[in-house]
């Protein structure tokens, strides 16, 4: 085989792995796992906890509530807005609905002596709020105090 016809075969090879390996791209990408957002909520202010709802809703109209994973951790005086009778109990209970996930620190409901009865029914529990955020963070979770 003559140079010429070697560095055209070599081209044609190249072509072809490039093809592929683009190919391929595009097919993980339409495969790629969701985004993965964790929000801190550590105020007991309603507006607080409704910018961090809205957030919450943003992400999953953006980005498609089936490709985004939110998980709403609430802990210190932002437990407050998780009680049952809170100002923005209907609003977390639609955001539970929607697939947010909603997480109050068993550590403090414990030092505020609130019990699962005193919570929203529609909420899950951390043990601990700052290593439910630790461990998400670790994991690759985007993280966001509003």
């Amino acid at each position: 085989m003559n140079r010429r016809t070697y560095a055209l075969a070599l081209a044609l090879l190249g072509g072809t792995f490039l093809a592929t390996g683009c190919a391929n791209m595009a097919a993980s990408a339409n495969t790629a796992t969701p985004s993965k957002l964790v929000i801190q909520v550590s105020d007991g202010d309603a507006a607080k906890w409704n910018l961090a709802l809205n957030n919450a809703r943003n992400a999953q109209h953006d980005l498609g509530a089936d490709k985004v994973k939110i998980e709403i951790v609430a802990f210190g005086p932002g437990i407050d807005m998780l009680t049952a009778d809170s100002s923005v109990a209907d609003r977390v209970s639609e955001a539970v609905k929607s697939g947010v996930q909603v997480a109050a620190c068993e550590n403090t409901m414990a030092a505020k002596k609130l019990t699962k009865a005193d919570m929203n029914p529609s909420i899950g529990y951390a043990s601990s709020g700052v290593v439910e955020i630790m461990r998400r963070e670790q994991e690759g979770w985007s993280y966001l105090r509003p």
